[in-house]
């Protein structure tokens, strides 16, 4: 074997030292969920900086030839008493503020560990420690120390990832309080038994900073907190600041200013509680703040235990496909998500061969892969005896930032909307899907929508793409109506006592209201060229493998605050749809006219020539530059929301005249496998789109970083281009166009032989599935809290006939699952 010194003077101009900038990925693997914890350690290219598990550095060493390699081992140390038994550490604080990794949030748990580095060459896996390094050349000796030392102290990649400070709670000093008016009237609070002056409530008792009346808070959606009167005090005299009476203490209290609608810091609080006869270094809290309420309200009594199963001892499961998630702070709603869809056939056949088939696999591969091998699903080390089931489990944060990567909302830390990302999600499996097998297929159905004309009874039909099937929720169909006005009659008349009453509503009105035909006031009928009154019925045109049904419980109050209804529906474990089995036209039906509405143009422009009308077909005056269309922008802003390139939602808006959401989302869903669906608009009669431009330069830094990743260069130089010669969009469009790349045969010129053939046809249409409408239900995701914003997810899942219930890092077995208080569904065909 070669001289240690000699090899590493060998590969020397290979080992990079990380600069600003640089993405080290040093605490997971970027195939695997191994970590410098697992057994074997984390291997770091000292080119790259990408991270290798033990079974994986072999694989990336022969295909990019790199043998230098930064060895990183962590062994835990032992876990001190959480309860102060001995340890001389005080005890773990209850948060007291919607925060993450700040003094009072929630703690961001740090291990302690013991590291072991060093440098390792391949393929003879010869170690270099630091102090071998020292009686080695200067040159050899600085090199590889500053690349050890810069990789040790580098962010790394999922640090970088991970907000580590999230603060829900960020008060401001309000206007109010440095000038506050203090009426001389003589009124003294006493240190305890408040009441509200107006209706002997005796929590959430609020003190005006102003006169001194003491009186009760809001009242919540639910019927609790208040009875709004210091609000109407402050409706009727303008008096904007008020202490909440009971959260005094030497270091403040929760002040709320009306007038700016939030809570505030008043630096003057000691002077204004002092001038009615308040010593606040006397006081102790009594009353549970502001944010611990907020914290407390999303554990809503009943639904967050009944959910997560709290009354009951469950039974940890591990094995494959029974591997927890963590949670990277508020992603509960992609965990519950992500683990139902593992559950599907069609993703589970797409992740696994990917990951030990191609040589590198897109990121939900690697999630595949980690949530079905069951190599991650072991006991943690040291559960403790509140997280019984809790698992090692695997921390999603690449596939997190992947997804997320440039959303407004997927790529921060606050907490989502379960079926917004299930959406968010499967557009991007169709983005990246196109020549290659489609997962989302399985989810994917025709609805026909057919519209009467009530004034010509003409028959309109179209069919339009779905993922999920929304159903509302009527309250007003409630069965126990009784019940619920008893009990909100108790509420208002202050009785604390009164029981939390959820209205129990019946699935089959939920589907009626799904299948029942909606009355379109303003529709444009092309029989009778004007706008006029018609019915839309919605029916199945296909029937999917698997069906997606949502419950609509969130929605917004009478003050546009979004809330969640709390209801009990009895979901049911079969399902048989063929009754809302689309027919088509029937016979004897007449269509209306494919008639298009009157051309939309900018109402200051002089209308010349337009076909149809006045023109023909040699005067192209209707497209003059200074005649464009007006395009509804609302419209399109909803569609660029939904994650929709701007320019296909223009062109989706422009087609379809301008008649609304509904027509535009079909119009792009029937188009998005068309070649030009991101193409600029390009109207009739203009050039065909813009010149082509001369590509840039890319740089060879870049070029470099990615060849070692080990594409090629043809492969590298095609992703920098279609990403602006940007690194972190090439690694990640790479990475997603894995299946094109492979088959892809690139010319000198960097253009692919399909580029190179001109326009291709567009496919006749999406392709779905179909068979009969009859489903059994295997999974749902349920939600806990007041909305949308805020709250946990959990999901259940049925394996071998078994419910086992997925709370995060907790896999246990299901022994009462909550069906009646889901929020997602999901179905798979029966057998024939």
């Amino acid at each position: 074997m070669a001289d240690v010194g000699e090899v590493l003077m060998s590969v020397l101009s290979t080992i990079r030292v990380p600069k600003p900038g640089d993405r080290v990925h040093k605490d997971e693997c970027a195939l695997s969920f191994s970590s410098p914890e697992s057994e074997g350690g984390l291997y770091v290219c000292m080119n790259s900086f990408l991270g290798f598990g033990s079974q994986y550095v072999d694989r990336h060493h022969a295909r990019t030839g790199q043998r230098a390699y930064f060895h990183i081992t962590r062994t835990r140390k032992a876990k001190e008493d959480d309860n102060n038994s001995g340890s001389g550490h005080p005890p773990k604080k209850k948060p007291t503020r919607l925060a993450i990794g700040i003094e009072g949030g929630f703690d961001v748990e740090q291990e302690q560990y013991e590291e072991d580095v060093k440098v390792v060459i391949l393929p003879d896996r010869q170690e270099i420690t630091s102090d071998d390094l020292a009686t080695m050349p200067d040159v050899v000796k600085e090199r590889v120390s500053l690349s050890m030392a810069g990789i040790m102290t580098a962010d790394s990649v999922s640090h970088t990832l991970q907000v580590q400070q999230w603060d829900g709670e960020v008060r401001q000093e309000s206007r109010h309080a440095a000038d506050l008016k203090q009426l001389d009237n003589g009124v003294k609070i006493p240190p305890s038994g408040w009441r509200c002056d107006v209706c002997d409530l005796q929590e959430n008792i609020w003190m005006n900073l102003t006169d001194g009346k003491v009186l009760c808070g809001r009242r919540y959606f639910d019927g609790s907190g208040g009875n709004n009167h210091a609000l109407l005090h402050f409706q009727q005299t303008g008096y904007p600041l008020a202490v909440k009476l009971g959260t005094i203490t030497p270091d403040g209290a929760d002040v709320y200013s009306y007038d700016e609608d939030d809570m505030v810091l008043d630096s003057k609080l000691p002077e204004h509680l002092s001038h009615f006869g308040i010593n606040m270094m006397t006081m102790e809290k009594t009353e549970r703040t502001m944010t611990e309420l907020e914290i407390a309200v999303n554990q809503r009594v009943g639904e967050w235990e009944v959910i997560q199963e709290s009354g009951t001892t469950l039974r940890p499961m591990f094995g494959p496909g029974l591997t927890g998630m963590k949670n990277l702070g508020n992603s509960c709603y992609l965990n519950s998500v992500m683990q139902v869809l593992f559950t599907v056939p069609d993703f589970q056949s797409k992740s696994v061969p990917s990951l030990t088939q191609s040589p590198h696999p897109p990121a939900p591969a690697k999630l595949g892969y980690g949530l079905l091998s069951g190599e991650y699903s072991k006991p943690a080390p040291d559960p403790g005896d509140e997280n019984g089931g809790d698992q090692i489990g695997i921390a999603p944060r690449m596939f997190k930032a992947l997804v997320g990567r440039g959303h407004t909302e997927f790529s921060t830390n606050r907490q989502q909307d379960a079926q917004e990302f299930l959406l968010h999600f499967i557009n991007m499996v169709e983005r990246n899907c196109r020549s290659g097998s489609n997962p989302s297929e399985a989810f994917r159905f025709l609805v026909e929508e057919k519209i009467v004309c009530q004034q010509s009874q003409k028959a309109k039909y179209t069919q339009r793409v779905d993922y999920i099937v929304q159903l509302p929720v009527l309250m007003d169909q409630a069965t126990n109506t009784e019940e619920l006005h008893e009990a909100e009659r108790r509420r208002e008349e202050g009785d604390s006592s009164a029981p939390t009453v959820r209205a129990q509503i019946p699935f089959t009105a939920c589907m009626a209201a799904l299948s029942e035909p909606e009355i379109l006031t303003d529709f444009w009928s092309s029989a009778v060229q004007a706008k006029t009154t018609a019915t839309k019925t919605t029916r199945f045109a296909s029937f999917p493998d698997h069906l997606v049904i949502q419950i609509k419980k969130f929605t917004f109050g009478l003050d546009w605050v979004p809330k969640k209804l709390d209801v009990s529906i009895d979901v049911p474990d079969t399902l048989d749809l063929s009754a809302l089995r689309a027919t088509g036209q029937q016979p004897g039906e007449e269509l209306l006219p494919e008639v298009a509405p009157p051309p939309l143009m900018t109402p200051d422009v002089e209308v010349k020539g337009i076909l149809g009308f006045h023109g023909n077909e040699e005067d192209d005056s209707l497209y003059s530059p200074l005649l464009s269309p007006v395009l509804d922008d609302s419209t399109v802003s909803q569609l660029c929301e939904m994650g929709f390139p701007l320019e296909a939602c223009r062109k989706a808006v422009y087609y379809t005249g301008n008649t609304g959401i509904d027509a535009a989302m079909n119009w792009i869903m029937s188009h998005m496998d068309d070649p030009d669906f991101s193409a600029p608009l390009v109207l009739p009669g203009c050039s065909s789109g813009p010149g082509t431009t001369p590509t840039e330069s890319l740089s060879e830094e870049h070029l470099a970083t990615i060849v070692s990743m080990g594409f090629s260069r043809d492969q590298a130089t095609k992703a920098l281009r279609a990403t602006s010669n940007v690194l972190d969009r090439a690694v990640d469009w790479i990475f997603s166009h894995l299946d094109d790349l492979e088959s892809m045969d690139v010319s000198e010129g960097g253009r692919s032989a399909a580029e190179s053939e001109g326009g291709r046809d567009p496919p006749p249409g999406p392709r779905v599935r179909d068979g009969q409408g009859k489903y059994e239900l295997f999974a749902f995701v349920s939600h806990m809290g007041t909305s949308t914003m805020c709250g946990h997810y959990v999901c259940h899942i049925k394996k071998d006939q078994q419910w086992v219930i997925f709370n995060d890092q907790k896999v246990c077995a299901s022994e009462k699952p909550p069906k009646d208080l889901g929020y997602l569904y999901f179905y798979r065909r029966v057998a024939d």
